[in-house]
């Protein structure tokens, strides 16, 4: 079973990389402006971001399997459908529009689900080994994506592109979908006919999130993370073209990051962490360093070095907080709680790039780096604080028992 988790979620993840290449390309060759595209991109988000609360509960409320398999069957129906409108000449933006917010609504209802149909599959010793691998897979798709759906837009057409990661949904969600865990306190709830309102279950999943301070504040501090990072990718090109060599200094810049990113997702199982909420919270604080860099502004050399440094902390980051979420929540709350965690990160990304070049013609980019440089180091560190209810030390090494949440 852990072996189909993984091709699983290798599908689904370079199917998710190659929509945004494909659709800037489709949506370019359509309306020929950036509004296009601005309109194409919001009608994702904006319904991604609305609905992901929703998405939590029935995650929490159904098997996380099935849940997955009818998200990614709808993503594969609609990239298919948009490849089928870019194939026929038509290319409506409208239709992309339409089409694009489906697949947002098919997001938020899937992801929540995944962390559970981890947690359900994996046992607790072997959860960081496997979430490693899975973080291995997510990078290299994120490298590879991009590539692959400009080399088949060239080639072929957009449309061929976006009818590719149809295929490669349908892939995923059968994958998936066949995987098959041990009952559960959700299933045992559900085969006793314990339903419960959606406004309780909402409720009851944010008061999971207020009793445990290091999960809120940890999840805040990653927010902000996410911010800054939207301002090192607007402002991070910008500065390279003018002051650091051309767009060769931001090719080296991002590849260091991306090296980086695979480093830290190897090394993270390996490492001797006794302290896990510790070493995630001073990892997300190292973004500080490419930002400061970049504010200077340092050689391009050097902040290449300081993104790879930046990111290998990301790579860290991801496995080992996946790992610790899913022991210290309790498994028929996880769906609930994740939700408000990628709730967070997928606002605050999208609101740093947004506000990224509005701010610097206000206050400069420098002094803008150098505050979200600031900003993310104490966010972040602030989290380290103990407080009632940080997991222990040895979070890593066993699994906690699952809890009902009913007390």
């Amino acid at each position: 079973m852990m072996s189909r988790l993984l091709i699983g979620r290798g599908l689904s993840a370079l199917a998710t990389a190659l929509i945004p290449t494909t659709l800037t390309l489709a949506v370019l060759r359509v309306s020929g402006g950036a509004d296009g595209l601005g309109l194409v991109l919001a009608c994702e988000l904006v319904p991604l971001l609305v609905f992901l609360p929703v998405g939590g509960v029935l995650a929490d409320r159904l098997p996380p399997a099935r849940v997955i398999l009818l998200a990614d069957l709808v993503r594969c129906l609609a990239q298919v459908a948009i490849g089928a409108e870019l194939i026929a000449g038509s290319g409506r933006l409208a239709v992309l529009a339409v089409l694009s917010a489906v697949s947002g609504v098919a997001i938020a209802f899937g992801m929540p689900a995944v962390p559970r149909l981890v947690a359900a599959v994996v046992p607790g010793p072997d959860r960081l080994r496997v979430n490693a691998r899975i973080g291995v897979v997510t990078s290299v798709s994120a490298v590879a994506a991009p590539a692959l759906a400009g080399g088949v837009a060239l080639v072929a057409g957009p449309g061929w592109a976006a009818a590719l990661t149809g295929v490669l949904f349908a892939g995923s969600a059968l994958t998936l979908g066949g995987v098959r865990a041990g009952a559960s306190t959700v299933d045992v709830a559900r085969l006793q006919g314990e339903t419960k309102g959606f406004g309780r279950e909402l409720a009851e999943g944010w008061r999971e999130v207020r009793v445990r301070p290091w999960f809120l504040r940890g999840v805040l501090g990653h927010g902000v993370w996410h911010l800054t990072a939207g301002l090192f990718l607007t402002l991070g090109p910008m500065a390279a073209v003018r002051s650091l060599g051309g767009e060769g200094a931001w090719v080296l810049i991002a590849q260091c990051g991306t090296a980086g990113l695979v480093v830290g997702v190897l090394a993270a199982p390996r490492l001797p962490v006794r302290r896990p909420i510790v070493a995630v919270q001073v990892a997300a604080a190292l973004y500080a360093l490419p930002l400061a860099a970049l504010a200077v502004p340092a050689p391009a050399w050097a902040v290449a070095g300081a993104y790879f440094v930046a990111m290998c902390g990301l790579g860290v980051l991801s496995p080992l907080w996946e790992t610790v979420v899913a022991q210290e929540i309790p498994e028929a709350a996880l769906g609930r709680v994740r939700a408000f965690d990628q709730l967070i990160s997928f606002a605050s990304r999208p609101f740093g790039l947004a506000v990224a070049a509005p701010l610097a013609g206000l206050t400069g980019a420098a002094g803008l780096l150098l505050a979200g440089a600031a900003l993310v180091a104490a966010a972040n560190l602030a989290a380290i604080v103990r407080t009632p209810g940080v997991p222990p030390r040895a979070a890593l090494r066993r699994r906690s028992p699952v809890r009902d949440p009913r007390g």
